[in-house]
């Protein structure tokens, strides 16, 4: 499911093609951060994937597509992208917020149409087009989840991500969906989006804690590492972990009906190709294209996991 927000767009792909054919090429510009950790390979594969299949619909359209080690490097994309390519749109998922705001502002004043993925610009306006996941939903939905299974006096553990805004909402909107049933969150700690961290995290937990019922790992990277302490521990029958994002791994044990890893929850690095088709229809469509396109945040459960399974995704 997905939630549209603000957003005008006609019929994306290629039904868009019913109107006129567009007058000269168009090249769009797509940068994203390099393949650093599980969710961003998942995010270079699906772009590598929308790209493949946008220039063989579109013969007209040309896809660049540039992966950054960090911020200056991304910044530095940017600047070719416009001064070589010679780029009629962007599609950019900032490395981070702060450094990229003034280098996509830039790109935006060339008369660039810009659409910007996941990380928002710390400055607001910059873009035409905003395509993110629910960081929000992400904890509510996991948050319903923890409800259906576990009530007053169970208690759980927490390990959030890095402290950032995407992360506060994701446990913000956790912590108001589980007020008042009685459920007891022994601790919450970072662990970074990170499966070394996570694994550390909770092999602290489960020393200090003899008693927990569920852990909230919230991303399926964090995940990983939780369920390997769980398992060395020998507690893998006392509890059950919720991620989030959907990871093919993680995917894979909730098909098959994993005790431990009952659901996942997605947050899903595909965005970007759904940023990539939305920027196309700016120029194939006889609608306008604007505003934001916010990807909704479903229950993957052993019903419909097959969905949201991608086999050949590093992610």
């Amino acid at each position: 499911m997905q939630i549209l927000k603000t957003f005008a767009v006609a019929a994306l792909g290629a039904t868009a093609l019913a109107g006129a054919a567009m007058a000269q090429e168009v090249t769009i510009g797509v940068s994203i951060p390099a393949a650093t950790h599980g969710w961003t390979g998942g995010l270079n594969w699906h772009a590598q994937q929308a790209e493949m299949r946008i220039e063989e619909q579109h013969p007209e359209i040309d896809i660049v597509l540039v992966a950054a080690d960090g911020p200056s490097q991304q910044a530095n994309d940017l600047e070719d992208l416009v001064a070589i390519h010679d780029i009629d749109a962007l599609v950019v998922l900032p490395f981070e917020s702060e450094p990229l705001t003034g280098p996509v502002r830039n790109v935006k004043e060339q008369g660039v149409f810009v659409t910007v993925v996941d990380r928002g610009l710390s400055q607001e306006g910059i873009e035409d087009v905003y395509v993110a996941g629910n960081n929000t939903a992400l904890g509510a939905v996991s948050a319903e989840y923890f409800l259906s299974r576990l009530g007053e006096g169970d208690n759980i553990v927490i390990l959030r991500g890095i402290p950032t805004v995407i992360d506060d909402e994701r446990f913000n909107a956790f912590m108001d969906g589980i007020e008042g049933s009685g459920i007891n969150v022994l601790d919450h700690e970072y662990a970074n989006w990170n499966r070394d961290d996570g694994f550390e995290v909770m092999q602290d937990f489960l020393s200090r804690f003899p008693d927990i019922d569920g852990v909230w790992a919230q991303d399926d990277d964090i995940a990983l590492g939780v369920i390997e302490a769980v398992r060395q521990a020998g507690r893998e029958d006392e509890m059950f972990i919720v991620g989030g994002a959907g990871m093919k791994e993680v995917i894979e044990m909730v098909m098959d009906g994993s005790e431990l890893i009952p659901v996942d929850v997605l947050y899903p690095p595909a965005m970007i190709a759904t940023a990539m088709d939305v920027t196309v229809a700016h120029f194939t469509s006889n609608g306008p294209v604007s505003g934001e396109y916010i990807l909704g945040a479903p229950l993957i459960t052993p019903e419909n996991a097959e969905n949201f399974y991608f086999p050949d995704s590093p992610f």
